[in-house]
């Protein structure tokens, strides 16, 4: 078969690699319909995640459709349509009966393993260990374009930013940064009954998508940003910020938004180490949460979208194929020139 195989810091190649097998009694093989790019796969292009070993398939988000089941699989068979998450769980470590399989101790401590611990998703074939508790049904009415964006951007923007950030009816939410995590957390504010969301970001595209995906408001990143929040607050700040960017200077901007007895939800990636107010947090109640996605909330996302109510096909603007996943990544990775939010990569 053929997957896109890291390098090293710099280097991939889509290229003929060993198809992809049954290893365990619990694992199936999916045939890969649908992928897509992450800034995660990025961050690993440039080096960043030393877990990510030269010879890797990378990848961590698929639809597809199952060619191959173990003899101890009991919920899935040969033929079903199936969303492979970014999370892979065992159903019954500590972590995963807690619903925190992001920290699964069976897997290797780490519910992220595709593209990371073992092959990814990026390929015409993948192995899925423990299929039974980790893999989900599609159902008929939900197209793999919008499927796609449950294994991933969706479930974070939802569990890390507006479930963990504690939105509630009649919130003021502000997200920082309205790329696909944080377009997905605008998305999905409107679930609990945000009253006013406020997109910020330097992107004048992104904004744009913002209002389109549910934001009431919009503000252009600058000097300016903290006092434009704060008149679309009565000056008091916002009940949640939500930072889905991952730099210092983006979660600065987060707490300086927020109010007295709020909520800061940082969702971005940090790789380097950020020095916060916390004179100014601790006096005023603030609390911060982080963390990485558990996947726990696909079910009822899925609900969600084959209602209608998620309109998840809005986050693919670009589409390409299996060999075009060059051309894939060269848009993903330059976004606001190419004013693209998430790519859809298909075999044909």
């Amino acid at each position: 078969m053929k997957a896109l195989v890291y390098h090293g810091p710099g280097k991939k190649a889509w290229e003929d690699v060993p198809d992809a097998t049954i290893q365990e009694a619990t694992d199936v093989v999916v045939k890969v319909d649908t992928t897509t790019i992450c800034g995660t796969d990025l961050h690993i292009l440039q080096g960043d995640v030393a877990a990510v070993t030269e010879g890797r398939i990378l990848g961590h988000e698929a639809v597809g459709t199952v060619t191959e089941v173990g003899e101890a699989i009991k919920g899935f068979h040969v033929g079903d349509r199936v969303l492979v998450p970014a999370i892979t769980k065992c159903g019954r470590c500590e972590y995963c009966t807690r619903s925190m399989p992001s920290h699964c101790q069976t897997v290797g401590g780490i519910g992220w393993i595709f593209g990371h611990l073992i092959d990814g998703t990026q390929a015409e074939f993948v192995r899925v260990p423990y299929a039974d508790t980790s893999l989900y049904l599609v159902p008929d009415g939900v197209s793999n374009e919008q499927a796609i964006f449950l294994a991933d951007s969706l479930p974070t923007g939802y569990e890390v930013g507006v479930l963990a950030g504690q939105v509630r009816p009649g919130d003021t939410v502000a997200v920082v940064g309205s790329g696909a995590v944080g377009l997905s957390a605008i998305l999905t504010t409107g679930l609990w009954g945000a009253s006013r969301v406020i997109a910020i970001d330097s992107n004048k595209f992104r904004l744009e998508k913002a209002l389109d995906f549910g934001a009431t408001d919009t503000v252009e990143a600058g000097p300016n940003t903290v006092a434009d929040v704060l008149s679309l607050t009565d000056g008091l700040g916002v009940d949640v910020a939500i930072e889905a960017v991952g730099y210092p200077e983006t979660l600065l901007t987060a707490a300086s938004l927020v109010r007295p007895g709020g909520h800061i939800a940082n969702v971005g990636v940090h790789g380097t180490p950020v020095e916060l107010p916390m004179q100014n947090l601790w006096i005023h109640n603030v609390t911060l949460s982080m963390g990485l996605v558990d996947t726990v909330s696909i079910p009822t996302l899925l609900k969600m979208v084959a209602s209608g109510r998620i309109p998840a096909e809005k986050m693919g603007t670009h589409t390409f194929v299996f060999d075009q996943i060059d051309e894939a990544y060269d848009v993903f990775k330059n976004a606001a020139e190419h004013q693209a939010l998430k790519v859809i990569i298909s075999p044909s």
